[in-house]
């Protein structure tokens, strides 16, 4: 069969992207082709069809997004420039479908946050005409984000965010978006959290990621306490410049990855309170990427490298979704500081993993803790194998493959 994945973007770090090749992977190994269509694509990945007008940030869709959200005041302009942007992707995307053969579109987080309303009304048209098998997998809903209130679209978000169509299956990552689907939609879904391959073991140290330390301004002595997530309010990140502060420790370096989708201003607010609280914490978003390179001399590593490094992780997430980086860090054995956010207390905490974990504070328990296991390794030793083996029996790609099957059954 061949699948198609449609999405803003299928490229870089977040979420969306690097559960997409997980997929992808996955029903290539029960025999599929895969192809994809987004606004932005990885350079060197699957074949597809790359459509700039689909783009979140494409200009006419910052337009609408700008004037479609916090207002009920809807600019005179403004439906029939969303008509008239879905009349220009909506074309591009039957020809995708077309020229590729396609027998399965998988939409990616599409109809679930509504970033780009015209892409959603043109693949929503499409389907309802076409009937064509459809699994959307949807990550976070409109509804459960306050940005999008108030809006002047409502009729659109209620319609097309998800779509409610005979040939739709709706994937969700949580019992809480399951049932939320099902309260404010009436709509079915099945769970499919988030996974990871844990049938192939971590990479570790080699000739390439070797000198990572040195080239993020760090000794061997060192604590490398990494934060693996995008610079942005919901991430919580405030709450591990606290806890390392009070570790009161020189030894902790504080390592923040991603680069994408950086709120700038939160980013001020971070290098402030570091300073105030002397936490060394260094930004290393320009030695990070999806994968590993070298241009002009300068090696840029993956955030697997980060990983193999790491003595600490840190994951105070006040919201997510589901949590990429808990099962990155569970893939590479490493132990954890993780906020009791609402998926996590729901889904993930309930089967017996082994974390530090913290309610929206940090304590002194969390803190006494934290610096028993950075002080004594072998203590988390056991937790880490532990959570590893759990994590091979719950979010797997074995997992993963069962679940697939169930939703692209005829």
């Amino acid at each position: 069969m061949n699948v198609g994945f449609i999405s803003t973007r299928l490229a870089g770090n977040d979420g969306v992207s690097l559960e997409t090749v997980k997929w992808a992977k996955v029903l290539e190994r029960m025999g599929h082709t895969i192809f994809y269509c987004a606004g932005e694509l990885e350079e060197g990945g699957s074949p597809g069809a790359l459509i700039p007008e689909m783009h979140f940030d494409y200009p006419e869709n910052t337009w609408i997004r700008a004037h479609s959200y916090g207002t009920e005041t809807p600019h005179p302009e403004l439906r029939d420039r969303i008509d008239a942007l879905k009349n220009t992707i909506k074309p591009q995307i039957e020809a995708f479908i077309n020229d590729y053969r396609i027998d399965l579109i998988i939409p990616q987080n599409i109809f679930a946050v509504p970033i780009q309303l015209s892409l959603a009304l043109a693949l929503a048209e499409i389907i309802k005409a076409t009937g064509i098998p459809t699994v959307s997998h949807e990550h976070d809903y409109y509804w459960e984000r306050t940005v999008y209130e108030p809006n002047c679209v409502s009729d659109i978000l209620d319609t097309v965010f998800p779509p409610d169509l005979p040939s739709i299956r709706h994937a969700v990552i949580s019992s809480i978006a399951q049932k939320s689907l099902k309260q404010q939609r009436g709509i079915d879904a099945t769970i499919v959290p988030n996974v990871f391959d844990f049938e192939t073991p971590a990479p570790g140290l080699d000739d390439f990621n070797a000198d990572f330390r040195e080239a993020v301004g760090l000794s061997d002595d060192d604590r490398l306490i990494l934060e693996p997530v995008r610079i942005i309010h919901r991430k919580g990140i405030e709450l591990a410049i606290e806890a390392i502060s009070r570790l009161n420790d020189p030894r902790c370096k504080f390592i923040l990855t991603h680069g994408d989708d950086l709120d700038q201003g939160y980013l001020y607010q971070l290098q402030a309170q570091a300073e105030a609280a002397n936490v060394d914490m260094h930004l290393v978003t320009d030695r990070i990427s999806s994968s590993r390179k070298i241009v002009d001399g300068q090696k840029t590593y993956s955030l697997w490298d980060a990983y193999v490094h790491a003595d600490f992780v840190m994951y105070p997430s006040l919201y997510e979704g589901f949590g990429n980086a808990l099962l990155e860090t569970v893939y590479f054995k490493r132990p954890m500081l993780v906020n009791n956010y609402i998926v996590y207390a729901a889904d993930i905490g309930p089967l017996g993993f082994e974390f530090i974990e913290l309610d929206g504070a940090v304590t002194d328990e969390v803190v006494a803790q934290l610096r028993d296991w950075l002080d004594h390794p072998q203590k988390w030793q056991s937790a880490v194998e532990h959570n590893y083996d759990l994590a091979l029996h719950h979010f797997s790609y074995a997992v993963l493959e069962r679940l697939l099957n169930e939703l692209i059954a005829p």
